[in-house]
């Protein structure tokens, strides 16, 4: 099966990403670029591709949401046990890309990446739907599983052994941050002249340059 794919394209016809007229931390900008995403109405505004690589490079991708963010850096949770988690256990360092297609804007960070304390990973885990708090407490990610039944299974396996108690949140699942030291902020432009800037963590403080598209 051969599938051409030349001829798909479109214009870009944003405005410019000026160096001279962005903030000169790239978190503040990241977060005006997170609230014009969301305030457009961008479908899953905080999903984001995670990145990470086993200690010998070979590297895997998934979509993850961001569920929080501060100056200490960027926020997920998960079973540690998953293969991002391995992963991570193995080499504890990522990339984050977020894609905004409604403003033709993407984001990279990339970054060492610590986990967060169980305090506020219990903390998160209690928000959740109690039927999430379920589904991770049974399911171990990753995992082989023989059916979707099986999986179904455990999950009401569990609602019978805790009874009307609830679920608490497992030892093996909890959160993880990423402590940026680059930035990459990518706009499209026209003719394919997109803007990009980087911005780079040294002793001085956030450092930027221009990149040719």
């Amino acid at each position: 099966m051969e599938k051409d794919l030349t001829s798909l394209r479109r214009e870009y016809s944003a405005r410019g990403l000026d160096a001279a007229e962005v903030t000169a931390d790239p978190l503040m900008l990241f977060n005006q670029w997170f609230e014009q995403a969301y305030a457009t109405g961008s479908t899953d505004p905080s999903a984001m591709t995670l990145a990470t690589a086993t200690h010998d490079g070979c590297p895997s991708a998934r979509i993850v949401l961001l569920k929080h963010y501060d100056d200490e850096g960027l926020c997920w949770y998960t079973d540690y046990r998953s293969q991002k988690g391995q992963e991570l256990a193995e080499n504890p360092q990522a990339e984050l890309l977020f894609f905004w297609p409604q403003l033709d804007r993407q984001v990279r960070i990339w970054g060492p990446v610590e986990k967060l304390s169980r305090e506020q990973s219990q903390l998160y885990f209690n928000k959740r739907p109690a039927e999430s708090r379920f589904s991770a407490a049974a399911s171990a990610q990753s995992s082989v599983v023989s059916s979707r039944e099986a999986l179904v299974e455990s999950v009401n396996a569990l609602k019978t052994e805790v009874g009307s108690a609830d679920v608490t949140c497992p030892a093996q699942w909890g959160g993880y941050r990423l402590k940026p030291e680059r930035f990459e902020f990518w706009q499209g432009r026209e003719n394919r002249l997109h803007d990009r800037l980087i911005f780079s963590r040294q002793l001085q403080g956030w450092q930027n340059v221009r990149l040719a598209p």
